[in-house]
């Protein structure tokens, strides 16, 4: 299994609007970084679901149940979407302050490299996360 972050603006899809569709398209990524992550995707992969630019925080956990297929809100062809569902919204949610802070994480893709919407995370960061979430 591997280990994922996708970020989403609240205002254009929260994880409200996820629970509500039970499984959401993952889609409009335009970045060739990002469709490399995402077209690496495998069934069962497991993502933190990260509010960019306001709230800047990881806030839940989502599983990949579709791996990458033509986005459909790409008329060219050349970009991927995946489908995901909820699994977990954290007991407390993480922000990207919290990390900065924590020297543990400084090797992170999120803190180096903000702007890439789809990442990876490797298995030791998705667990420290995971504990930092709950003893907070």
């Amino acid at each position: 299994m591997n280990y994922w972050l996708l970020k989403s603006e609240p205002e254009t899809y929260s994880w409200e609007d996820l629970t509500k569709e039970k499984i959401g398209t993952w889609d409009g990524v335009r970045n060739y970084a990002a469709r490399l992550h995402l077209r690496q995707m495998k069934l069962g992969d497991l993502c933190f679901f990260y509010y960019s630019v306001s709230i800047k925080s990881i806030i839940g956990i989502v599983e990949v149940v579709d791996e990458a297929f033509q986005d459909p809100t790409d008329d060219t062809g050349i970009w991927s979407a995946i489908r995901v569902k909820p699994v977990k919204l954290l007991d407390h949610p993480i922000s990207l302050q919290k990390l900065k802070e924590n020297p543990f994480f400084e090797k992170m893709i999120l803190l180096n490299n903000t702007r890439l919407s789809v990442q990876p995370v490797s298995d030791i960061e998705f667990n420290e996360i995971l504990k930092l979430s709950k003893f907070r």
